[in-house]
């Protein structure tokens, strides 16, 4: 397996942290705009595996924004499988790359909505991933797999999900996932400041953007940003977090191949995070169409959404000052295979303190840096193998997850927890 690794920032240089102390791939390109940060990440294989390790890494220098770029480097180092790791808004470019120089292709994060032009807080537009599924056809007359949604979320959260429809319940209600955390950032001084633990321009794009719900007898529907909030208990001390709404690839998804009642995705954002993004809004300092500015350097054309990601503090370098946990997990509620109410919230927690002590990096990236390599890992096996353009719930889930929490795979716990199957929901 050749690997070329498009993208080498917060989640891209994780990856190729992990990807350091595994064996299944023969070389990984790590490309980036910035060629100094693909060859920082790869020095940090070779200070910590040796230089017999990071020989399997080369470093390059692409434009993710040119599906003519990526197919050439890709040709160049015959490359068998492209893995996507900058913002979605690139999806296009690299994902049409990746199939022009006949590579399978993975990506964390699928091609991006448009909203309804004429009821966008009912009726989905483009959904999520839509331009992808789309093309499916293609890739299954090329003989190749575009595996897409193979992140912590989606990617992690589907494999929970198809575990639990295979292997815990007869009937699915619904499929709720749940994410939150207790992190906070500090400045120099100590204080607690507001930086994203991701990308700024995706968290944007996400939380801005209609929710879509998918109910089996409605179809998909959307509604208004933030809504339905909830309390809901997260494991391992995190605690109470409000959940909303918010838009997701997991619900445009799994309703594709497992049967539930509903999907919803509902994010643990807080109210001062809230409050930003609405401020952002109505500003209009979320908007992505370039707005011409005045400098002392002349009139510049920015993006008033790519100059909030400029301002604020990288997500790649926030792990020092960074203190907490982050959680993924999925809430299963219906009938267990005997016919009983369950409900199983199936989950992932990420130490940050743990994840800047074994790769430092901080616990976000990370908690998804892993899932397309053991991914990856189980194509080079023959494990997960198909063509087509797919999500991470059409394959069986169990190697995918004995690999995750092997001590000689990936060492990373998942646990199922029992809930209550008719405990309330608690409004804030």
């Amino acid at each position: 397996m050749r690997i070329l690794l498009v993208g080498a920032g917060g989640v891209g240089d994780a990856i190729v942290k992990i990807a350091g102390s595994r064996d299944f791939f023969d070389i990984m390109v790590v490309s980036d705009y910035d060629f100094s940060r693909a060859e920082k990440s790869i020095e940090w294989v070779r200070n910590r595996y040796g230089a017999e390790k990071a020989s399997k890494f080369l470093a390059a220098k692409i434009d993710a924004g040119s599906a003519a770029n990526v197919a050439e480097l890709a040709r160049n180092h015959n490359i068998t499988h492209v893995l996507n790791a900058v913002e979605p808004k690139f999806v296009p470019t690299v994902f049409s790359g990746a199939f022009t120089a006949g590579a399978n292709y993975v990506d964390m994060a699928m091609s991006l909505s448009e909203p309804h032009e004429t009821d966008p807080f009912h009726k989905p537009g483009i959904k999520l991933g839509d331009s992808q599924f789309a093309v499916s056809e293609q890739w299954e007359r090329a003989g190749k797999l575009a595996l897409v949604g193979m992140g912590v979320e989606p990617g992690m959260s589907n494999v929970f999900a198809r575990y639990a429809a295979d292997n815990l319940f007869s009937e699915i209600d619904e499929i709720s996932v749940k994410d939150g955390g207790s992190l906070a950032v500090f400045d120099d001084q100590g204080n607690e400041i507001f930086a994203p633990s991701f990308s700024i321009w995706t968290t944007i794009e996400e939380c801005l953007n209609p929710p879509v719900i998918y109910e089996r007898e409605r179809g998909w529907y959307t509604t208004e940003p933030f809504s339905e909030p909830e309390i809901f208990e997260f494991p391992e001390g995190i605690g109470s977090v409000e959940c909303v709404n918010v838009e997701h690839e997991e619900v445009t998804m799994l309703p594709r191949h497992i049967n539930a009642k509903k999907v919803t995705f509902k994010y643990g954002l807080g109210s001062e995070f809230i409050g930003v993004l609405k401020t952002l809004h109505k500003l209009g300092l979320d908007a992505t169409r370039p707005t011409r500015v005045r400098s002392s350097q002349g009139p510049v054309d920015v993006s008033p959404r790519d100059m909030i990601a400029a301002v604020l503090p990288d997500p790649a370098h926030i792990g020092p000052k960074m203190t907490g946990k982050t959680c993924a997990g999925v809430l299963v509620t219906g009938k267990d295979k005997d016919g009983k109410d369950r409900a199983t919230y199936i989950y992932h927690v990420a130490d940050n303190a743990q994840t800047m002590a074994e790769i430092e990096a901080q616990c976000v990236v990370a908690q998804t840096a892993f899932n397309p390599l053991i991914a990856l890992e189980l194509m080079a096996r023959g494990e997960w193998r198909g063509a087509g353009v797919v999500g991470p719930e059409v394959f069986d889930p169990q190697p995918f997850l004995d690999l995750m929490a092997s001590s000689t795979g990936y060492n990373q716990r998942w646990v199922a927890q029992e809930r209550l199957p008719a405990s309330p929901l608690r409004h804030p």
